[in-house]
C-alpha cells in the first residue's frame, strides 16, 4: 500500500511555494497519494526525502510523452481499472503506420492523409496522434530518407520502427529532435537500443512476445542502463489473448502497483481493415495507449475518434461551453432569440439546427452546470429565473429590439414564470431540436 496524502505531507518542506504546479504542499501530497503527479515536480524537496517517496509517490502507469511543443502526446498515467471508478485520463494516441519500401508518391499521400485527418466534435478537434515509419528495407540510406521525406511534411511526432540499432541510429540523427519514440528493445538488441535512447533523449518501447515474465525482465533491464520512458508491445495476439494480456498489465500496475509493467502500451493492428477496426475500438476501451494502424479511412477513423471522445470524458464532468449569448448565422436587432443548456452535446446539437435552418438567430446558453435541458429542468438547475437573469447579465436587451424569446417545448410549462420573470413574450417551440429549421422558416415568414 502507497502512503496516505498526511502521511506525504509530513515529508515535504511545508513551504507552499507553488512551484509543483499546485497551491500548496498538503493539494501537493493529494495528489502524489493518488498516484496524479511525481515527486521530482518539487525542487525543494530533499535527496532523504526523495529516495523514501520515490515508490509511493510515482504514478502506477508512467507517464510517457513522444514529440514535442503543441503536438506532443502524452500516454500513460492512468490509476483506474473501470472509468466509471474515477477517469480514464490520456486518450489512445492513434498513428499511421508508412514503410521505407513504399514509392515516394504513395509515401506523400499516406503523409499528407494522416496530417490532414480532423473532425471536429461538440467543440473539441478530433485527429492522429502520431505516424510510424518502419524500415521494411533493413537499409539504413533508404529509413533516413523516409524520415527526412516525412519529418519535412508533417508536424506529428514520429514513432521509428526498426531492431536493428544500425538503422534506428540514422533515422534518430534526422528526427531526434522531435523526440521520436523508438520502436524496438527486444532481448537480443535491448543494450544497444537503450543507449541510443539515453543518447537521443527518446522515449523506447520494449517489445517482447514470449510472456510477461519475459517483458518484465526487459522493462527492468532497460531501467537499470538508464532509460525511465519506456512503453509496452508484447507483440500480435489473438483479440482473446490480447485483451487478457492488457486487461493483466492494468490490473498488476494499478491495483497491484507492480513496477516492472508499470509502462503504457502499444500495439500494432494490421490486417483486414474491418477486424483492425473492431480491434482498435477494443483496445482504444481498455486498454491501449497507443495504436499503430494501416489504414485511417474516414469511415473507421470517426467513430473511433467518436468513442474515444466518449470513452475519456471524466463522467464526473460533463463537458460544457461558456454559458454566454452566441450569434449564429449573422443576426440582427429583429433576429429571434432561443435559449439552451450549456451540456456541449446540447449546444452543439442545437446550434447545428439553428445554422441549417440559415435564419439568422440569438442563442442564450444558460449554465445549468453540463446538465441537458430536461434534466436540468428536473433537477430545479434551469429555473425561469436563471434564464432571465443570464438574459439580463448577457445584455440580450440591447441587441435584440423585439421582446420574444423561444424556448424549449420540453420545458413548456415555464412559460408562464418566465413571462413574468422577464417581461418577455413566450414563444414554446419544438421538443426535438431537429424541428427547429421548419419551426424558425415557419416564424420567419410569418406563419
Amino acid at each position: 500500500m502507497g502512503m496516505t496524502a498526511i502521511e506525504i505531507y509530513k515529508l515535504l518542506p511545508k513551504t507552499n511555494c507553488g512551484k509543483c504546479g499546485v497551491p500548496t504542499c498538503l493539494a501537493f501530497a493529494m495528489k502524489l497519494a493518488n498516484k496524479q503527479a511525481e515527486l521530482s515536480a518539487c525542487p525543494d524537496v530533499s535527496d532523504d526525502v526523495k529516495t523514501q517517496l520515490e515508490e509511493s509517490s510515482a504514478p502506477p502507469i508512467r507517464l510517457v510523452t513522444v514529440g514535442t511543443g503543441d503536438n506532443k502526446i502524452e500516454m500513460g498515467n492512468e490509476t483506474e481499472l473501470f472509468r466509471h471508478e474515477k477517469t480514464f485520463y490520456h486518450p489512445t494516441a492513434y498513428s499511421l503506420i508508412v514503410e521505407d519500401t513504399t514509392s515516394p508518391e504513395e509515401l506523400e499521400a499516406k503523409v499528407k492523409e494522416a496530417s490532414e485527418v480532423e473532425f471536429e466534435r461538440v467543440g473539441q478537434i478530433l485527429k492522429m496522434g502520431m505516424l510510424a515509419i518502419k524500415a521494411s528495407s533493413g537499409d539504413p540510406a533508404k529509413f533516413t530518407e523516409t524520415v527526412k521525406t516525412v519529418t519535412g511534411k508533417t508536424s506529428l511526432p514520429l514513432i521509428l520502427i526498426s531492431d536493428k540499432p544500425e538503422v534506428m541510429e540514422e533515422g534518430l540523427k534526422i528526427a531526434s529532435s522531435g523526440k521520436p519514440l523508438i520502436h524496438a528493445a527486444t532481448k537480443d538488441n535491448w543494450q544497444a537500443m537503450a543507449e541510443l535512447a539515453k543518447k537521443y533523449e527518446c522515449p523506447i518501447v520494449a517489445f517482447e512476445e514470449g510472456g510477461l515474465d519475459e517483458l518484465a525482465e526487459l522493462t527492468q533491464n532497460i531501467k537499470k542502463a538508464g532509460v525511465e520512458d519506456i512503453m509496452l508491445d508484447f507483440g500480435k495476439k489473438s483479440l482473446g489473448e490480447t485483451m487478457r494480456l492488457l486487461t493483466i498489465i492494468r490490473r498488476l500496475s494499478a491495483k497491484k502497483n507492480f513496477r516492472p509493467l508499470g509502462y503504457p502500451v502499444i500495439l500494432s493492428l494490421e490486417g483486414d481493415p474491418e477486424k483492425e477496426a473492431l480491434a482498435a475500438a477494443v483496445f482504444t476501451m481498455k486498454y491501449s495507449a497507443a495504436l499503430m494502424l494501416n489504414d485511417i479511412s474516414k469511415w473507421k477513423m470517426f467513430p473511433l475518434f467518436t468513442l474515444r471522445q466518449n470513452i475519456y470524458t471524466d463522467p464526473q464532468i460533463p463537458i460544457q461551453v461558456k454559458p454566454e449569448l452566441y450569434e449564429i448565422n449573422n443576426p440582427d436587432e429583429n433576429s429571434p432569440l432561443l435559449f439552451t443548456t450549456n451540456f456541449s452535446l446540447t449546444y452543439f446539437t442545437v446550434a447545428g439546427d439553428i445554422e441549417n435552418s440559415k435564419i439568422p438567430s440569438y442563442l442564450q446558453v444558460i449554465d445549468t452546470e453540463g446538465l441537458s435541458v430536461m434534466t436540468a429542468f428536473a433537477a430545479g438547475k434551469l429555473t425561469p429565473e436563471m434564464v432571465a437573469e443570464a438574459l439580463e447579465k448577457s445584455g440580450a436587451k440591447d441587441k435584440i429590439k423585439h421582446n420574444k424569446i423561444i424556448i424549449p417545448g420540453m420545458v413548456a410549462r415555464m412559460s408562464a414564470k418566465l413571462n413574468e420573470k422577464s417581461g418577455r413574450e413566450v414563444l414554446v417551440g419544438p421538443r426535438e431540436s431537429s424541428g427547429l429549421p421548419k419551426y424558425l422558416k415557419g416564424l420567419s415568414e410569418g406563419s
